[in-house]
Order: C-alpha cells, then structure tokens, then sequence
C-alpha cells in the first residue's frame, strides 16, 4: 500500500493496549489511528476516524467485542481483526460470524500481530490452518447458537465458485487454491470477490463460516 496501514486499537486493559501500539508504531507502513477503551468508543471512533483496520478485542465493558464488530462490519467503518485470550470460545465463533476479516491470540508474538494487520488491510482474511481445522471440528461436533445458513444461498454460486467457497471453507490461502484448483491466482480472487458479493459477505472469513455451516 502507498499510504500506511491506519489502525484503530479496541482493548480495555490500558496496559496491553499500550503493547499493542507500541508494537504496530514500530512498522513504518502503519499508522495507529486512535485507541478505545471499550466497544462503544470503538465504534464511534470508527465512525469518526474511518481506520482501515480495527484491532478489536472480545471482552470490553459497556459494548463487547462481538457487537461493536458486528455494527462496524455493517456500517463499512473498517475490516476488524479480533484479539482473544481463548482460541476456540463463543466469543470468537460470534465475531467471525458478525464478520471480522480474522483473529489472533493475545499472546501473538509481535512479527506475527504486524504480519496479521497488513493480510487483513490486503483483503484477505486471517485464521491460521491449525485454528481452522479446529473450527471445522467444532462446528461438526455441535450445533452453532445461532440459525445456520440456508443451502439454498449456494444456487447463487456458479460451480467454480462453489468449488472456491469450500476452499476458502478449509482456510486454504489464494495461492493454495490456486494450485489446488489449477487457476490463476488473480483468478482466485476474481471468483473470491464474485462469491462474496453474490453472498453478500464483508470478508472471506465470513464465507469460510459459512462453508463450514453448510458442510460444505
């Protein structure tokens, strides 16, 4: 990107978001646009410095991560990017669902939470393989909370697309479809975008949810 990464940073422990900034003031190609100390500063610092990217944890007072994710998705403030203590809690299942682009432990080490915040700022959703597979086998090994999706979404999908959706389902990088499906990279994320569209999805990790609702 030409300009920096502009960063919003969403967490309730002054101490750890004082980490946090630190550690994202120390890339020249990212800016941190504001702090918030709970979900409804978050959100309505959203609104008033449009970041590309909020760096949003879970468990706020006042407004929890989950809903300050799902009105800042809805409004198009700015992709979320979710910091949780537990990789697997519902808090987690919530934002993803709510549409966050991805998420990362806590104890992230510094390379990896910088790394993270320039994939999400490219578009591409953020959850390592090993998380994945461990979604996918907690969504096998229970019902969600919530109304799963309607199969009949997926009519709206050409078979490529399909093909793609369960793809991104596994978690799998555009290149790693890309050689799974044997296509063009700059293919992949032509039919990457055509799906969420049709979909009406922010992020393809909110597809890769939605593959793996469908069993897909």
């Amino acid at each position: 990107m030409s300009r920096p990464i502009r960063v919003l940073v969403a967490e309730d422990q002054s101490a750890v978001r004082a980490g946090l900034v630190l550690i994202l003031r120390s890339a020249p190609d990212i800016e941190v646009a504001g702090e918030a100390a709970d979900g409804e500063q978050a959100v309505a610092l959203a609104r008033e410095l449009r970041p590309d990217l909020v760096l949003m944890d879970v468990q706020m007072p006042r407004l929890d991560g989950v809903s300050a994710t799902r009105q800042v998705v809805a409004e198009g403030l700015a992709d979320v990017l979710v910091l949780t203590t537990f990789d697997l809690d519902e808090y987690v299942f919530g934002a993803l669902r709510a549409g966050a682009s991805g998420f990362l432990l806590k104890n992230t080490e510094a390379r990896q939470l910088l790394e993270a915040v320039r994939t999400v700022a490219r578009g591409e959703g953020l959850i390592s393989p090993a998380v994945t597979r461990r979604l996918i086998a907690e969504f096998a090994a229970k019902p969600t909370r919530e109304p799963t999706a309607d199969p009949a979404v997926l009519d709206r999908l050409t078979r490529r697309e399909r093909e793609v959706l369960s793809c991104l389902g596994e978690g799998l990088s555009n290149a790693d479809i890309a050689d799974r499906l044997d296509m063009a990279e700059a293919t992949v994320k032509t039919h990457v975008s055509r799906l969420l569209g049709k979909l009406e999805l922010r992020s393809r990790v909110q597809a890769a949810v939605l593959a793996q609702e469908l069993g897909i």
